[in-house]
């Protein structure tokens, strides 16, 4: 099976510009490809996850990765499912938060001579005359289309801010300045980005006279994924300092059981042929297919001996034996309450106090009732179903 078709099966293509032309393109390891990166944060998260996992099986076929990290408009902000207005980043955080993506992409993507290369298109959109690009790139676009756009049509009854309003253009000069001078000839990016990645072609051809094309991923919004939203305080992150190893495994092994075959056939590795076998298993088997989807999953984002460890964490957490995962915390008074909001199972000693009082905690292997109950070194806390941690105290 070729890549294109691959990909099809895979369930990750949306929407493209030329089919045919895109499909004999990547299938023959033609495709100079791009796909942006605005660095918001200095962690990339699940969202990021499935692009980086494309870039990575269009690497393997032949085709040439472009990473376009936002260091000039991550200045502006997408405002690409947004309601209100993101926050301003300083230039120093923007270029701290750009380093360490480079840093995590590189365990996903082959960098070097004739394979990917990573640019920064703060190294040209911040040194653009304005007036320049009013004339060279602005006449290019009319209002009326722009705001056709779904990104935009969102926001106007909430308010467009005029800064916002130039990130198409941003974007669409980002496609035009990598085809001159790098070759370009291929953006992929989320379904939501569609509008804007059509700005860039009709850019590209009003400009060169050449044709580029623009492939849009399925978004994978899986029910737990829905839920969480797009905030920080709800991400999945790839930085192990912000979420761990294990429950980076956690999260998938939890995924909901619709979203799991989904999962495996756009995110993992496993051979589509192995996949269709997997999809005619018996639904007794679906806490292997989740075990299998955690596993390949924090693999890939950590090294298989922290996979390896984070699933045996998991297995003595249900009873299976072996190592839980700890947390050592620092309390004035070690009682359930404090304990729960220190370890990170709860957000706040409001609702610490909610779980308790609904049964959603156990300590070892009692139910908690009591709010002041005591907690010693060595005990277990048990969050529900999902969450097991084993207590050292300071």
């Amino acid at each position: 099976m070729q890549i294109y078709e691959e990909l099809k099966e895979r369930g990750l293509i949306a929407q493209t510009s030329n089919e045919e032309e895109i499909k004999e393109l990547i299938n023959k390891g033609g495709a100079r490809f791009y796909i942006g990166f605005d660095p918001t944060a200095d962690s990339l998260h699940v969202g990021h996850f499935m692009t980086l996992c494309l870039m990575k099986r269009l690497q393997m076929a032949g085709n040439k990765p472009v990473v376009l990290l936002g260091g000039g408009t991550g200045y502006i902000g997408d405002p690409t499912g947004r309601t209100d207005m993101r926050s301003m980043l300083t230039p120093e955080a923007i270029q701290h938060n750009c380093d360490c993506f480079k840093k995590q992409m590189e365990r996903f993507i082959e960098f070097g001579e004739d394979k990917a290369i990573i640019v920064n298109n703060a190294d040209w959109l911040l040194d653009l005359n304005y007036i320049e690009l009013l004339r060279e790139v602005g006449a290019c676009f009319t209002v009326n289309n722009m705001l056709r756009a779904e990104c935009y049509k969102q926001r106007m009854e909430r308010g467009l801010s005029f800064l916002e309003f130039n990130y198409m253009i941003m974007q669409a000069y980002d496609f035009w300045h990598l085809s001159e001078k790098y070759g370009c000839n291929m953006q992929f990016g989320g379904d939501d980005q569609w509008s804007n990645m059509l700005a860039g072609t009709e850019l590209i051809r009003k400009k060169s006279g050449k044709d580029a094309h623009v492939m849009t991923i399925t978004l994978l919004l899986t029910s737990e994924g829905k839920k969480m939203g797009k905030t920080a305080k709800g991400a999945v992150w790839l930085d192990e300092n912000r979420t761990s190893p294990y429950d980076f495994y956690q999260y998938w092994r939890n995924v909901d059981d619709n979203d799991v075959m989904k999962c495996i056939k756009m995110l993992t590795f496993i051979p589509v042929e192995q996949i269709r076998e997997m999809e005619g298993w018996d639904a007794s088997r679906i806490n292997e297919k989740k075990e299998i989807l955690a596993f390949e999953l924090t693999k890939l984002v950590h090294g298989e001996e922290k996979a390896s460890k984070a699933q045996a964490m998991a297995k003595a957490a249900f009873g299976g034996g072996g190592e839980l995962p700890e947390k050592t915390v620092s309390v004035e008074t070690p009682t359930i309450i404090p304990v729960l909001v220190a370890a990170g199972i709860c957000a706040s000693n409001g609702e610490a106090r909610r779980l308790i009082q609904q049964g959603g905690v156990s300590l070892n292997d009692d139910k908690v009732t009591d709010i002041n109950a005591s907690v010693k070194s060595g005990d277990v806390i048990h969050k529900g179903k999902k969450v097991h941690i084993k207590i050292n105290l300071k």
